[in-house]
């Protein structure tokens, strides 16, 4: 199920200084110092470093994307998007960052529906990244967004009040500057959405071998 375009991760250090260099410590409340202790008492595991979405939510963290000169934005039809919230089987810690282990953007899954893609990354004993670890990922590598190469985060859906889930999941890619988003954004990267039940081919699915917490 993983792809070969699974992007290496600096080390979690690295990660925690380009986090507290962004602010998004500042944004989910914790000092710089717990930001940096947390990710040491790892020392030298691999993973992603990612600050939960109740802390940090999308909303706050798509801005501070970049793509050149290029800054992140959420969809104007997506007002809603802090809403989106991980999926009753994803198994959040509860601690205010934790790690992501083995994330991959799932080009071999190109071309199917999310509706068809959840149940086969849960058959490979996958966990679909929520849309905050997404952006999180960008945040520290970039370049993992790529034309015609970037990736839905399933593992966050909105519930709607009788409980059935609303028919759009997010993803991240890149802007082409048309529609509502204008073209002084063509080629920033971008917070948007697709149906459930639609296939793109440019739109792999985002996922990862698990998720463990980590005390600040």
């Amino acid at each position: 199920m993983v792809s070969e375009t699974t992007q290496t991760l600096t080390p979690l250090s690295t990660q925690a200084e380009r986090l507290i260099e962004l602010g998004v410590h500042e944004i989910a409340g914790l000092s710089a110092a717990e930001v940096r202790a947390a990710a040491s008492a790892l020392g030298e595991s691999d993973g992603l470093l990612a600050v939960r979405p109740d802390l940090a939510p999308a909303s706050v963290l798509a801005p501070l994307l970049r793509r050149g000169d290029k800054a992140g934005f959420v969809v104007t039809d997506m007002t809603d998007v802090d809403l989106f919230a991980p999926l009753d089987t994803i198994d959040l810690p509860d601690t205010p960052l934790y790690l992501v282990g083995g994330v991959d953007r799932g080009d071999d899954m190109a071309n199917w529906s999310p509706d068809e893609a959840l149940p086969a990354l849960t058959a490979a004993s996958r966990t679909p990244l929520l849309l905050t670890e997404g952006i999180h990922w960008v945040l520290q590598r970039p370049d993992v967004l790529e034309r015609n190469h970037c990736f839905m985060t399933i593992g966050s859906r909105l519930r709607k009040p009788k409980g059935t889930l609303d028919a759009r999941t997010p993803a991240l890619w890149i802007s082409n500057g048309t529609g509502r988003d204008g073209r002084e954004r063509r080629d920033a990267p971008k917070v948007g959405w697709c149906w459930a039940g639609n296939r793109h081919t440019w739109l792999g699915f985002a996922s990862g071998s698990g998720r463990r917490g980590l005390e600040p």
